[in-house]
């Protein structure tokens, strides 16, 4: 399909993060871009002032008139639910429809693309390496996992040279990319939905590798988080590979680390956001960064100026009485490290977690390394799973969750999103985290009001 002849696109789901910023891409090259989505939230919100029509009632009405037409493709996210009405009229009467993935696909198959894969850190190896390109000077357009705040968008568009994608394993979206320069920056289970064993997820990470094509024709991989793979270029912050990290050293809140290349050491650089599982995200965009013949100076500028990725670590209150700090997590792995980095940052301090589930099909499967990672709060407040595109499952909710963590029954317990902040407020502690990939982010504007009218 040649997308030049397409001056029509409607997005069913545009709300979500990688149809958000398909939408604006397409936007920015003078294309008629219209949506829907079930909830009006800041992002949509923000779409709708950029020019983007949205509408947010399941009824055929609010179609456009021309989305039947042959010159409209209809792109649609696999959250869609079967029984949505604008969805089972556009797959009986629309004329080109194609899924997120597939229109990325189209978007980069004969263009230099490098794609960032991984359980965690993509999203974060990506806006940075995006960053740095920009910085830089490179001819780049990014499309990110994450609201970069440097640029308050997850696009960001300077040039066709190079396109940076995430390459998503949900649903094997991956599998429809060519990229030139591969990387991924860990290997752990997740979106069990898809991928029920571990062995079924490495044979699609081998087929995404498998994809790559030339020119470049490379392969970064994590040496501490990946598998063995003839001729890929591994970087590490543990072993001297052929790109890694070492040496780091924290002073006051600000951390700093250097980075050696297979010609050179790079001294003293900045980590702009903390934690050893950013550092490995750090290295794989240095190394890309290297390979790509960025010298040292551009890339420890844009470190310096790097202000991070909304709700990943993004501390929004910082006091001598309090601190929050809300993130992303919604794995295992991830809310261990991100309390890790917290307790290195802020030692000796009592932690109030709020944590809201994301999927029922990932808690039952990680139950117990859930209830295991929340044990390393002070003071937890579960909030009922975020079901997103699931319905619900039999004998999987909070309270049995709640029932595997092994904590004080006086330091734990369930609330609903609409009543957890005056839970928090009855709270002795000395930092709050949010933490998951729901509507969690609903809090922020809420705690943060109560926190600076309480504690200045």
């Amino acid at each position: 399909m040649n997308l030049n002849q397409v001056d029509f696109f409607y997005f069913l789901g545009i709300g979500g993060m990688g149809m958000s910023s398909l939408a604006r891409y397409f936007h920015f090259m003078g294309k008629t871009v219209c949506g829907h989505d079930r909830i009006r939230t800041s992002l949509t919100q923000q779409l709708e002032k950029e020019g983007i029509s949205i509408n947010y009632y399941d009824c055929i009405e609010m179609l456009p008139k021309w989305v039947l037409s042959q010159k409209c493709l209809i792109v649609y996210t696999p959250a869609i639910q079967n029984h949505h009405k604008q969805w089972i009229y556009l797959r009986k009467y629309g004329k080109n429809i194609k899924k997120r993935s597939q229109v990325l696909s189209l978007i980069t198959e004969n263009q230099i693309c490098i794609a960032i894969g991984g359980t965690h850190g993509k999203t974060t190896t990506c806006t940075l390496l995006g960053h740095i390109l920009y910085s830089a000077g490179i001819s780049v357009t990014a499309f990110l996992g994450g609201i970069s705040e440097n640029y308050k968008s997850n696009i960001i568009l300077n040039g066709t040279k190079i396109f940076l994608v995430e390459a998503d394993e949900f649903d094997r979206s991956f599998l429809y990319l060519s990229p030139n320069i591969a990387c991924v920056t860990s290997f752990d289970q997740d979106h069990v939905d898809t991928y029920p064993k571990k062995e079924t997820l490495k044979k699609a990470y081998i087929a995404f590798l498998n994809r790559i094509k030339k020119p470049y024709k490379k392969i970064f991989l994590c040496k501490e988080e990946s598998f063995p793979l003839k001729n890929a270029i591994y970087y590490s912050v543990i072993k001297k590979e052929s790109y890694y990290s070492n040496h780091l050293s924290i002073k006051g809140n600000e951390w700093y680390f250097d980075f050696h290349t297979p010609t050179e050491t790079w001294k003293s650089l900045p980590l702009p956001i903390p934690g050893i599982h950013n550092l490995k995200n750090v290295t794989a965009a240095l190394s890309i960064s290297d390979y790509l013949k960025i010298n040292q100076e551009k890339v420890r500028k844009a470190l310096f100026l790097f202000q991070g990725i909304k709700r990943r670590y993004s501390i929004h209150y910082l006091s001598k009485k309090k601190i929050y700090i809300d993130d992303y997590a919604h794995h295992p792995t991830e809310i261990n490290a991100l309390i890790h980095t917290v307790k290195e940052c802020f030692p000796n301090k009592k932690i109030l977690g709020i944590f809201q589930p994301h999927l029922f099909s990932r808690t039952k499967f990680f139950e117990e390394s859930f209830a295991k990672s929340l044990e390393h709060l002070d003071i937890l407040i579960l909030l009922d799973i975020y079901p997103a595109r699931e319905l619900p499952m039999k004998g999987i909710n909070s309270n049995n969750l709640l029932e595997k963590i092994k904590m004080s029954s006086k330091n734990k317990e369930i609330s609903t999103l609409s009543k957890v902040l005056e839970k928090i407020k009855e709270k002795h502690f000395d930092i709050i985290l949010t933490i998951g990939a729901g509507d969690i982010d609903t809090l922020i504007i809420p705690i943060k009001k109560w926190l600076y009218k309480r504690y200045g």
